[in-house]
């Protein structure tokens, strides 16, 4: 697995001090253009304790590597957009097996935007301690972005961080949106029965929980409508929260493979996306592939790209309207800017949202090498289509696709059954198929 580098210059560290909480920013992206150290908002959070618990809880998960776990030797610093009514703070663990986000939303805060845009805050050990203090009446005055009269008291005091940022992290960002998108609601809980619930789980196995009645029930065996719950302890972060939690929401796709975690809080929310075993990180599951593989899709992506304005929800049919595409390409460009880090994907909206992480839109293909080894069979005339089959020949030998159902005769598919994405001779396939309708026409 390769990896890249990600250096965090401050101006500062993030400080809080006397209830004034300083964020401070490195790099990113706004509306008015790339900046050093980005000021997006400067105000009055107006439930202190429930996001000072919230936020530390987005950092713990940064932090934290629930599969083979091993001594911190770096730390990652979490992702903050300001969509203009909000601020999301995401982050991912080491492992790429927990995706968490906080969502301040706009009755939390009271205060003045200066832009909107994304950048990386830094959260040192000093204010993981202070945040950990604040209590249910102390005042919390939160700037993302420190303003010059901060920097210049700080005495000149520059923080620098390098961490390594392996490829099945990057990749991992992407395909969360993409399976989030595919979820729906399945389970409910008010706060107390929240509390009872996750209080009550085991820290380790499989589990599968069902909504019946005003309760969720957990047992050892999936039926109709149940959530896979895979070593509940990744849910960890949640439990400092539950004094504060009004609703816990659950969320999962199909097949209850991943599911998703969200507390309403007083003017916020929380979520915990996991994925479907602890050693089993988002980024081989493939999801994002049967996109990524239209032909369009990079220059769609493109377009639709130049029409996104940091938005909170983006509107598909708006985009479709105003790039001049029909809607099912939007979401295959949307995917596409998931890969690049432009777009996530937020549950209780049921719509995407965007936002710029540093990923490099061209790196694309190296992220994701079934599609680059599907691309190279079909430039090497390796596909013969036969109606709604399809003969794919490698050095392995001859696999035999079905156009219908996704299935192959290779291992890959008999070991997972298409619960990973398909494999390079489906993807082939389909682009080969594709194709051929193009020149048809």
């Amino acid at each position: 697995m390769t990896s890249a580098t990600q250096a965090y210059t401050y101006a500062a560290p993030s400080s809080l001090v006397d209830g004034r909480l300083g964020l401070a920013t490195s790099g990113g992206r706004a509306l008015t253009g790339p900046s050093v150290a980005p000021r997006f908002f400067s105000g009055v959070v107006t439930q202190a304790a429930p996001a000072a618990a919230a936020l530390l809880g987005v950092a713990d998960v940064a932090l934290a590597r629930y599969h083979q776990p091993q001594a911190r030797s770096w730390v990652r610093d979490p992702v903050v957009t300001c969509n203009g009514d909000r601020l999301r703070f995401e982050s991912f663990s080491a492992c790429g097996g927990v995706y968490a986000r906080l969502d301040l939303l706009g009755g939390a805060l009271d205060g003045e935007v200066f832009d909107r845009g994304t950048t990386n805050v830094d959260v040192n050990a000093p204010l993981r301690e202070a945040l950990a203090r604040v209590g249910a009446r102390d005042p919390l005055h939160l700037g993302v972005g420190l303003d010059e009269l901060v920097v210049t008291t700080m005495d000149g005091a520059v923080v620098e961080k390098k961490v390594p940022l392996p490829e099945r992290w990057l990749r991992g960002f992407a395909e969360v949106q993409v399976i989030a998108s595919g979820m729906d609601q399945r389970g409910e809980l008010a706060g107390l029965a929240a509390v009872r619930f996750l209080r009550g789980l085991p820290k380790k196995g499989t589990l599968w929980a069902t909504q019946a009645g005003r309760e969720l029930r957990v047992s050892d065996r999936q039926v109709p409508g149940s959530v896979r719950l895979a070593a509940p302890n990744r849910l960890g972060t949640l439990l400092p929260l539950l004094r504060f939690a009004k609703t816990l929401r659950v969320y999962g796709p199909g097949d209850a493979a991943s599911s998703a975690w969200e507390l309403e809080l007083p003017g916020m929310r929380y979520t915990l996306v996991l994925s479907p075993e602890r050693w089993r990180g988002f980024s081989g599951e493939g999801a994002v592939l049967d996109d990524l593989a239209t032909d369009e899709a990079e220059n769609d992506a493109d377009v639709v790209g130049m029409l996104l304005n940091f938005e909170p929800e983006v509107e598909i049919g708006l985009l479709a309207d105003r790039a001049g595409i029909p809607a099912d390409r939007v979401r295959a460009a949307l995917t596409q800017l998931g890969v690049a880090g432009r777009v996530g994907y937020d549950l209780a909206e049921a719509a995407h949202f965007h936002r710029e992480l540093p990923y490099d839109k061209d790196n694309v293909l190296l992220l994701n090498p079934r599609l680059a080894k599907a691309r190279t069979l079909v430039e090497a005339g390796a596909v013969r289509l036969e109606g709604e089959l399809a003969s794919v020949t490698t050095s392995g030998g001859t696999r035999r696709v079905s156009l219908t159902d996704g299935s192959c005769t290779c291992e890959w598919w008999w070991d997972h059954r298409g619960s990973r994405g398909p494999c390079k001779h489906v993807l082939a396939a389909r682009i080969a198929a594709r194709a051929a309708v193009e020149v048809s026409r």
